[in-house]
């Protein structure tokens, strides 16, 4: 019962709503919603940014523009939204509140995700660290020989699902041994990851809410065991470190701990999976890397703003301000569509085109900004320009063999699988 109440406060009312409102035509509504929409969303952001710079929608504030986008990430007037602190009723929050399984979902405090500063400061602060720049390029001789193994294993078959054999694989490796998180645990950490990747939409189902509490729910139980054990027995890993240092209770190192992991595979996976299409659906930008390998960190660039691995989050006003032109209330939640945004022709000159040239690629908006800007940014640019030039050089003639299905998400954009023929391999290993 407690369960099936904090659905109905956070997604079954809303889903209810938001199903009304996109038969009644509301492209925001459809966005969320309508998964004939998600075979192309950015034409339904094409409408929203026609009717203005923000749009007031009877259920949130909403943008599709580049320059509003930018602006409130970056603003300290405006907050993450936390569930128990929304601008409903008083009676609903205190039901959110009441029901909370406190379980480690890393959209939920006290997941850094979730909170503002100077609180979310301090936790950033602890892991940051270890995804600098130059803390990532100690990695890359890992993250080279991982992903020559993985090639290496599909070397010897025809066929693959670049998803669950090769996209998933790379990034769910890197990030476990970060975390100091075994093999023999890695698959439950990817199945939570993967079921708790529904909890970041608007409106989900019961079944897929249930399904990913079980997960959380089997989450808290490894990372309990996990972190027992690294208190025992540390390891060179950012999850001793942070046991070690003893400025983290268990809760909080167990919702640190779901962050870090789900963040630093599911933008990947998407980024390459995402990648692998936009490539194949343009052959001459492929033909383009092959001839200029050069070329590649751009191209990186060009796949996340052309179909971003995140499609929207969302702020809350802490004060009455003006964005856009429009007066938004404090307390009031505003929408942004960071897929939207990188289409912005304001800002990128034809954006509907899929470019590796394109010179100001790297203003899209898919890693966020301003304080809640990916921490895992850096890793996931470089895991995903050595996985896709390493795979398209690894077989030269590789080629999708049928449509691949997308994710029933509408939050984290990619494909459940992506069906391929890999063809000739090349001899050399990159």
């Amino acid at each position: 019962m407690k369960t099936s109440l904090h659905w109905a406060a956070i997604h079954g009312l809303p889903r209810a709503y938001l199903k009304t409102q996109a038969r009644r035509g509301d492209p925001f509504a459809r966005i969320m919603t309508d998964r004939r929409a998600q075979a192309n969303p950015y034409l339904l952001a094409d409408r929203i940014r026609e009717q203005g710079r923000v749009v007031r929608t009877p259920y949130t504030w909403v943008t599709a523009d580049h320059g509003v986008v930018r602006d409130v990430l970056r603003s300290t007037d405006f907050g993450v939204i936390v569930p128990a602190e929304l601008d409903v009723p008083r009676p609903m929050r205190a039901l959110i509140r009441a029901t909370d399984p406190r379980l480690p979902n890393p959209i939920e405090p006290p997941a850094m995700l979730s909170l503002d500063p100077p609180a979310h400061t301090r936790y950033r602060k602890l892991v940051a660290q270890e995804f600098t720049p130059r803390a990532v390029r100690r990695l890359t001789d890992r993250i080279d020989e991982v992903t020559g193994e993985l090639l290496a294993a599909l070397g010897t078959r025809q066929r693959a699902d670049l998803i669950t054999d090769f996209a998933v694989e790379l990034p769910a490796a890197i990030i476990s041994e970060m975390l100091g998180i075994p093999r023999d645990v890695r698959r439950r950490m990817l199945a939570a990851g993967e079921a708790g990747a529904a909890l970041l939409d608007t409106g989900i189902s019961w079944r897929a809410y249930r399904r990913a509490q079980a997960a959380l729910l089997d989450a808290r139980e490894f990372l309990d065991e996990h972190l027992d054990l690294l208190r025992a027995e540390p390891g060179d890993n950012i999850l001793s470190a942070l046991v070690a240092g003893g400025q983290l209770t268990k809760r909080e190192l167990m919702y640190t701990t779901a962050l870090l992991a789900g963040a630093g595979f599911e933008t990947t996976v998407n980024l390459i999976g995402n990648g692998v299409v936009a490539l194949h659906e343009h052959p001459d930008q492929l033909d383009l890397l092959t001839a200029e390998p050069g070329l590649w960190p751009g191209a990186i660039e060009e796949i996340l703003r052309y179909d971003s691995p995140v499609q929207w989050t969302a702020r809350k006003a802490l004060r009455d301000i003006e964005v856009g032109g429009r007066r938004i209330s404090r307390g009031a939640v505003i929408t942004l569509l960071l897929g939207g945004a990188n289409r912005d022709p304001e800002i990128f000159t034809d954006p509907n085109t899929f470019d590796i040239t394109r010179s100001n690629a790297r203003e899209h908006v898919s890693f966020s900004s301003g304080v809640h800007a990916c921490l895992g940014a850096t890793l996931a640019r470089t895991e995903g320009t050595i996985a896709l030039r390493a795979l398209h050089e690894q077989f030269p003639t590789l080629r999708i063999e049928s449509a691949p299905p997308r994710r029933e998400l509408v939050n984290l954009r990619g494909y459940a699988h992506i069906p391929a023929l890999l063809g000739s391999r090349t001899r050399s290993m990159v």
